[in-house]
């Protein structure tokens, strides 16, 4: 291995000179060098010992560890205070009332071997906030996961939930999405379980015994409608400070507008079990041994939830290394430290690796390596409630951020595996020459050759690339609210378990599943480290636009193969309507609801986003031709101006429609899929929600986008050139 990174070390790498390439690389080796999986192990420990979600007594006492750690590591560290909206439950109660009574236990009960799971009196019950307040009794029906194409299904089947409580299952989307596409179709309450098919026993042996959920076992989780917009239900767009002005709670848009629940499957059982009507389609069928039926009813429910609504105090860890020749040009780098219990892997095995990171860098510091540019190390709060804590800071400090960083780069949970990476295109072939000189722990060969090598086993190509980022962590609000170029990284894919967001996600459980010897961690702080340093000291910023044209190019031609497909869907569908195909065989108490014949897709006009795509990549070839050994150090500098601010070019004004939070014309997190990326999201989503008058409006503003971008650089060119 030490072979492979020294003739690496020869080439030159992105943004820097042969010469200073040689410097950087050894300095990541000295950094690399000081990285200690002990101090992870240690700290773990200590920050996941009680749970601490957002407002507890012991969520502070680690924010006050976690700043004084940093100060004592040379960082100027200061904690920022929010006050932010947070409900706690204080009923929940869920009962069938018919055919037969059964309540719901909703507790997840302590196992043998994890003391923590004990620690009755401080464990936050199972729920999701953000549901509103509610009392509702009615039919039940199952809606399999409750995402858009399952509504379909239940359409074909002559099915409708308006007055009804959905029960679906977890995963398939994201869980937010449940409870607001159910509110849409006209459902009056929403319950959420985690099948066993998907995360129980069916998938292996189940805590203490194994990895995967136990029978009481639920996730929690917040149900904001966060693709409306993140952070501070009642401050939309602003900071909430203590003077902020605040809407009242009924104007909030991100607050469910149906009572939502999340349950055990032990408690989801005696419900599913007593629906009656059609089988449920094979793809929906579960593990439970049950016959999966869809209802509704005749299992009849009553759901009661009242939440205590106030605001809690909310602190970020902001600790700054001054850069010692640009100060005023930021590389921030995050992680939360908040949890739903005590989130040993969630977030606390990130926070651990990002404070490994911060030590040895501010230890080089000491040393005499101090970084050209300020680094700057933040730990978030209310991450789980809805990305609160880093939204806040974002909105408090967008113009500064605008004018300053120069990237984000986001970690959360961690594990043993494979590197996975996820960010602005620009940055994609920087973090590939990253991926080649870290050692994977367990193969010994870099991460990047690991990772390829599932890829390629996948039927993927042997090509490093990054996916788009879409929502789910804090780098959300740099990307698609301020403009900054993020990253989103850490390693999985044998740490599988059914911990997340229950109270066994434990110190206990993550020792034994999830990376033992704390080596993944030691990776993601080398990873991510040595990521921060090269934009920290780069001469000019590592940012390629050839691999991010083809990306958007490739995202063009997916949107003209989707529109083919809904052509063809559209008229295989109309098809089986015309001639009464459709089985529609319900229930004959039951009111029949027919399907209806769905609008043909129009032809649909590219040519202006293809005329500013051609226009754009020829101005890329050329700006790509600028060779950082012509530049002097004043002609890097303007290079660096230019490069800080591209990822804003992407940004609208006016942003999305119906969420102009969300700004990017590149990257969003879905409308309908929530966690789930829509890149070119005006476009694209108009088409699936066959808005033809907007899809022709979005063309219009990306295509401007495009070309804006396009002038933004042909002047960079000149002004480089002259």
């Amino acid at each position: 291995m030490l072979c492979s990174i020294f003739s690496f070390a020869q080439e030159s790498i992105i943004g820097f000179s042969k010469e200073s390439a040689e410097k950087q690389i050894e300095l990541e080796s000295k950094f690399e060098a000081k990285l200690k999986t002990t101090n992870l192990d240690e700290w773990m420990q200590k920050l996941a010992a009680r749970p601490h979600w957002v407002g507890t007594e012991f969520g502070k006492e680690n924010v006050d560890w976690i700043a004084n750690k940093f100060k004592s590591w040379g960082y100027k560290t200061k904690i920022k205070e929010y006050q932010i909206l947070f409900p706690y439950p204080k009923v929940r109660l869920l009962e069938m009332t018919a055919p037969e009574v059964y309540k719901a236990k909703l507790e997840a009960k302590a196992v043998e071997g994890d003391p923590y799971t004990s620690q009755a009196d401080e464990l936050l019950p199972s729920y999701n906030a953000f549901s509103t307040d509610g009392d509702v009794e009615a039919e039940l029906v199952f809606v399999n996961y409750g995402v858009p194409k399952d509504y379909e299904e239940l359409e074909k089947l002559g099915i409708d939930v308006k007055g009804k409580i959905v029960i679906a299952k977890y995963y398939g989307s994201w869980r937010g999405i449940k409870p607001k596409l159910a509110a849409e179709k006209g459902a009056i309450g929403c319950i959420i379980y985690s099948d066993p098919k998907d995360d129980g026993y069916y998938r292996g042996d189940v805590y203490p015994k194994g990895a995967f959920k136990n029978k009481t076992g639920v996730q929690r989780g917040s149900v904001m409608d966060m693709p409306t917009y993140p952070g501070d239900v009642l401050t939309p767009g602003y900071a909430a400070t203590k003077n902020a002005e605040r809407l009242d709670r009924s104007e909030a848009k991100t607050i469910t507008k149906i009572p939502v629940l999340p349950i055990s499957y032990e408690d989801a059982q005696p419900l599913l079990e007593a629906l009656e009507g059609k089988n449920a389609p094979e793809s929906w069928r579960g593990a439970l041994p049950i016959t999966y039926k869809i209802g509704p009813g005749p299992a009849k429910v009553h759901l009661k939830l009242d939440f205590d609504w106030k605001l809690v105090p909310t602190y970020n860890v902001i600790a700054t290394l001054k850069g010692d020749e640009f100060p005023d040009e930021w590389v921030l780098r995050g992680n939360h430290h908040d949890a739903w219990v005590h989130g040993a892997n969630d977030p606390i095995s990130g926070l651990v690796a990002l404070m490994e990171e911060a030590r040895a860098v501010g230890e080089l510091a000491k040393n005499g390596n101090k970084p050209k540019r300020s680094i700057v190390y933040c730990a978030w709060d209310a991450e789980e409630p809805g990305l609160i804590g880093s939204t806040e800071w974002v909105e408090d400090h967008i113009k500064e951020l605008q004018e300053k960083a120069v990237i984000y780069i986001n970690t959360d949970g961690n594990g043993r595996g494979f590197l996975n990476v996820g960010g602005s295109h620009s940055l994609e072939g920087m973090v590939a020459q990253v991926a080649k000189v870290v050692e994977d722990p367990q193969t010994k060969v870099s991460v990047s050759e690991r990772s390829l090598a599932r890829k390629v086993l996948n039927g993927g190509e042997n090509s490093f690339e990054l996916y788009a980022l879409g929502s789910g962590s804090d780098y959300t609000p740099f990307i698609q609210h301020a403009g900054i170029p993020s990253l989103n990284l850490g390693f999985g894919g044998e740490n599988a378990g059914g911990e997340y967001h229950t109270i066994y996600d434990t110190y206990p459980h993550y020792k034994r599943f999830k990376d033992p010897k704390f080596e993944y961690g030691a990776a993601l702080a080398n990873t991510a480290g040595r990521i921060t340093l090269r934009f920290a000291n780069a001469e000019v910023l590592p940012m390629k636009f050839q691999p991010w044209f083809k990306t958007i190019k490739d995202y063009v031609q997916e949107i003209h193969t989707n529109l083919d497909e809904m052509r063809k869907e559209t008229k295989q569908h109309n098809h089986l309507v015309e001639n009464n195909i459709y089985d529609l065989t319900a229930d004959p108490t039951k009111e029949i609801i027919i399907p209806k014949k769905k609008e043909m897709v129009p032809f649909v006009d590219f040519s202006a986003l293809q005329n500013a795509l051609t226009n754009l990549e020829a101005t890329i070839d050329e700006f790509s031709t600028i060779k950082l050994e012509d530049l002097n150090d004043n002609k890097k500098e303007e290079l660096n101006a230019i490069l800080q601010k591209t990822e804003q070019q992407f940004i609208t004004e006016e942003g999305l429609p119906r969420r102009p939070w969300f700004k990017h014309q590149l990257y969003a997190p879905g409308f309908y899929t929530g966690y789930g990326v829509k890149t070119l999201p005006g476009i694209r989503e108009a088409l699936e929600q066959r808005n033809w008058e907007e899809a022709e409006q979005q063309m219009t503003i990306l295509a401007k986008t495009l070309n804006d971008f396009n002038e933004y650089l042909q002047n960079a060119i000149s002004k480089i050139e002259s």
